[in-house]
């Protein structure tokens, strides 16, 4: 019987395997946070609140992108990485409240966003029956 031992006798440690789990967990954590992040417009400006805290979670968490175009004075809502308007996405909305009553929507806008557009996402929440909206701000001043 083959034996795979040091000079004592004792068995060797196998580094393979365990490199192979590590790239596994490093694909998995990647696959993760690539969903989370995408969410997040990292071209939005927010606007600043002296008041503002961090959240605690983001679980059961719906996210409109509000980007205004100053050029063109129009804005583009983003609802799951796709441009929408907010009262087609009602149906989808009622569905994630069915499925979860503790969800929320958070409304990120550029600073300069007329109010008009935000109220649309806020209106078709509302059609929806999400009560609990959150608006994307900043603390630095």
């Amino acid at each position: 019987m083959a034996s795979s031992g040091g000079a004592e006798g004792e068995p060797e440690f196998q580094i393979a395997p365990m490199i192979d789990v590590l790239l596994v967990l490093l694909i998995f954590f990647m696959s993760i946070a690539t969903s989370t992040v995408a969410r997040y417009d990292p071209s939005i400006n927010v606007p600043v609140a002296s008041d503002a805290f961090k959240k605690e979670d983001s679980e059961g968490e719906l996210v409109f992108n509000i980007a205004w175009k100053r050029a063109d004075n129009t804005a583009t809502t983003t609802y799951e990485e796709s441009v929408v308007q907010p009262e087609d996405t009602i149906n989808t909305l009622i569905a994630r409240k069915n499925a979860n009553p503790l969800v929320r929507v958070l409304v990120r806008a550029d600073s300069d966003t007329p109010v008009s557009y935000v109220n649309a996402v806020i209106q078709a929440a509302a059609q929806a029956g999400i009560i609990d909206i959150t608006f994307s701000t900043v603390s630095r001043l």
